[in-house]
């Protein structure tokens, strides 16, 4: 079958499809964290004396009692087999944005040949999948294989259900056997002890003697793309890749904002809903859906939860969304940016920090100006970002999501903090040293009687900051769709525990001068504005005025590529952050750097290998065969004295001619491989290696405009985005 023939076969099979009848909703109620092993179940089915203990290792941090992992594993063996699964699996994240598991039964065979269900305490608490093929940055030889997973309590067991049967999953972390972290999850538990201890410290000098640990928590709102398996499977780059390596924008994109919030297509919201009943048996708090912007993007957003189970909610959410996806005959595409020429997908991380004694310490209340706890915490948050912002940049730098940083849809690669007007005016007035007054909310008359009086908020959001304050708490909106959330939380907590040290001990020595509690706040406040003010910025973050401001005159870092962004790993300041805090070893922080620009520069050699493929074997084909059938119509049509128009086929000609040249200059490129550093490596392939790539789908593109649509053999953006 011909390309063109398939697409067409594709076109009339998405078009004829019968849609996957939606299942009655459940009440909430009755499904909600059904397949979760949480408090309450093991309430139910502990000792009474192991529940208190667990639930003091959850609740409060207390170390976790070995003695009660027996008890626990017979429990939670008990619950899942009664939910049918055989089987049990280790969860732990590796550095590569993914979930891994290990799948084990609960079989053990006896002597005398019968079987028995086993699970135990010890194989609960630690299990040994085999560690050498997994990214370690060079902290282990290939040779050296092992690697441990360790149970991490304070995330809930659950059983995944699938159409091939279900498993016990246990989230763990994952270390080496010389004890370092080789995953996502040891550093983020650590960043937010770290924190934590931090914040204490800060709180007992605010006056407060009761304080309950201190945790950040995350609310990671889900952008993606849905795009018909059938044309998929026709799209080497979108299996590959996850993205298209060519395509013609078509006449109509996102320029009306129709999409925008619009109703949601019958077929992607029976999709919607088969995900989120799963994710609700799974305990995870899905909130939002919506159309985004670009056509065939998609939204979901979760309530907020404590960082660590928001962290791995988040690897079971993308998880849920692809195998949903199969089932209702889509692909979800979680790449940052799949097509061009419309908006790509981010992963918002609203972020905050609090307590079940004081609260949210993000919360500025109705009189933010009075509100000392909330200052103390916001400053230390500007100055945190002013110090690390280069970091921040690091934490989201990839390959996918360069090609979205920047752009009329997402936030610029330079780090700077939007507090709205109202919170710009409260830490202006602090930097001249008075505090008096705010802006309040007030109310809006829309001057209809029969609409209601809206609350109207003190300050306006800006959508163009890669870090913007939205009332409560923090979004980061500069990372990427296809993330782990646990990078940028690291980061964030880590940042955050430094410069809350830094405070108190500033407001320690300024008390210690027998300075009153207000006055000491104000005086540290100012210090931060002086010094660190410079990262506050409120206007728009895509002009050209801002970028040439932000470097030039307020110092601070425009770093475009992952190319740029992550030897920032590599400098004493961040080194010293993490080893300060505990978050990272020196070791484990080279590594990361190793494992992320590998990464990179593995992402981009796909790439460019996949558009020399394509372009030879798909692209070019068809332009010589359409070629051929104009020519041999030109000649026809000439010998019947009809005059036909040629432009069109010397542009085919000029066209093909241009590709085979651009494709051979990217063939060339790709075989230099003489580099001294990673570094440049990494550079060669943002400036070299990405050009040409670009350079080749330009010509590419430009042909599929000439070529007659029965001879072309990649579905269109026009199908791809529209057929639903």
């Amino acid at each position: 079958m011909s390309g063109n023939e398939a697409r067409v076969q594709a076109v009339h099979t998405i078009t004829n499809r019968e849609l996957m009848p939606p299942k009655a909703p459940a009440r909430l109620e009755d499904i909600w964290a059904e397949n979760v092993f949480d408090l309450p179940k093991m309430k139910a089915s502990l000792p009474k004396a192991v529940f208190k203990s667990i639930k003091n290792t959850i609740v409060t941090g207390q170390t976790l009692d070995p003695s009660a992992a027996d008890a626990v594993a017979t429990a939670m063996r008990d619950w899942a087999m009664s939910k049918g699964a055989l089987y049990y699996a280790h969860v732990f994240y590796p550095m590569t944005n993914l979930t891994a598991e290990k799948h084990d039964g609960f079989i053990s065979v006896q002597g005398d040949g019968t079987v028995i269900s086993e699970f135990s305490g010890k194989v609960l608490v630690q299990g040994e999948p085999d560690g050498s093929s997994f990214p370690n940055g060079g902290i282990r030889d290939t040779f050296e294989a092992r690697g441990y997973t360790g149970w991490d309590v304070t995330s809930p067991a659950y059983i995944m259900d699938t159409d091939n049967g279900s498993t016990l999953c246990i989230p763990t972390v994952f270390v080496s056997w010389t004890g370092e972290a080789l995953d996502k999850k040891v550093p983020l538990l650590r960043s937010i002890s770290a924190m934590g201890k931090a914040a204490k410290k800060v709180l007992n000098l605010l006056g407060h003697t009761d304080v309950a640990p201190v945790n950040s928590s995350c609310g990671a709102e889900q952008e993606y793309f849905l795009v018909d398996a059938n044309f998929v499977s026709q799209r080497p780059d979108l299996m590959l890749a996850g993205r298209t390596l060519f395509g013609k924008s078509p006449a109509k994109g996102q320029e009306f904002d129709d999409h925008y919030f619009g109703a949601i297509p019958e077929r992607v919201q029976v999709f919607m809903q088969d995900v989120e009943t799963t994710l609700y048996k799974l305990g995870i708090p899905a909130k939002t859906r919506h159309n985004e912007v670009a056509p065939g993007q998609f939204e979901i957003a979760p309530f907020f939860e404590a960082a660590n189970v928001a962290s791995d909610h988040q690897q079971l959410l993308m998880t849920v969304l692809r195998h949903t996806a199969k089932k209702h005959g889509f692909t979800c595409l979680l790449h940052e940016k799949p097509f061009a020429g419309i908006n790509g997908s981010g992963k918002h991380v609203n972020w905050s920090v609090g307590n079940a004694t004081q609260g949210n310490l993000l919360d500025p209340g109705d009189s933010p100006h009075d509100n000392a706890q909330f200052l103390v915490f916001c400053g230390a948050v500007i100055r945190g970002v002013h110090k690390y912002g280069p970091l921040m940049r690091a934490a989201i730098a990839t390959a996918s999501n360069d090609h979205r940083l920047g752009a009329n849809e997402a936030p610029p690669a330079i780090m700077s903090v939007y507090l709205g007007s109202q919170l710009e005016e409260v830490f202006e007035q602090i930097k001249t040293g008075t505090v008096k007054e705010s802006t309040q909310k007030g109310v809006m008359d829309l001057g209809v009687d029969v609409l209601p009086h809206l609350t109207k908020d003190a300050g306006d959001r800006n959508r163009t900051s890669p870090f913007a304050f939205t009332g409560n708490r923090f979004e980061f909106r500069a990372v990427g769709s296809s993330q782990s959330v646990s990078g940028p939380l690291i980061v964030l907590n880590t940042m955050l525990a430094d410069s809350l040290e830094w405070v108190g001990n500033r407001l320690e020595s300024e008390l210690g001068k027998g300075l009153d509690l207000n006055t000491a706040i104000v005086t540290v406040l100012k210090e931060v504005m002086e010094e660190h003010g410079a990262v506050i910025f409120g206007g728009n973050g895509y002009s050209e005025e801002w970028h040439k401001m932000a470097v030039e005159e307020r110092g601070l870092s425009n770093l475009p590529t992952t190319a740029d962004a992550l030897p920032m790993l590599k400098t004493d300041e961040v080194a010293d952050l993490f080893k300060k805090t505990g978050v990272l070893t020196p070791v484990e922080l080279e590594s990361r750097f190793e494992v992320y620009a590998e990464q990179y520069i593995l992402s981009i050699e796909v790439e460019s290998k996949l558009v020399i493929s394509m372009a030879e074997t798909m692209i070019y084909p068809a332009a010589v065969e359409y070629l051929s059938k104009l020519s041999s119509t030109i000649t026809s049509l000439s010998g019947l004295g009809i005059n036909f128009e040629k432009a069109t086929a010397q542009t085919i000609a000029d066209l093909a001619g241009s590709l085979v040249e651009a494709t051979a200059e990217l063939k060339a490129a790709l075989k230099h491989h003489d580099f001294a550093t990673t570094e440049d490596h990494m550079t060669y392939c943002a400036k070299t290696i990405r050009p040409l790539m670009d350079k080749v789908r330009g010509v590419a593109d430009a042909l599929e405009g000439h070529i007659a649509d029965s001879f072309w053999p990649l579905p269109t953006y026009q199908e791809m985005l529209f057929i639903k």
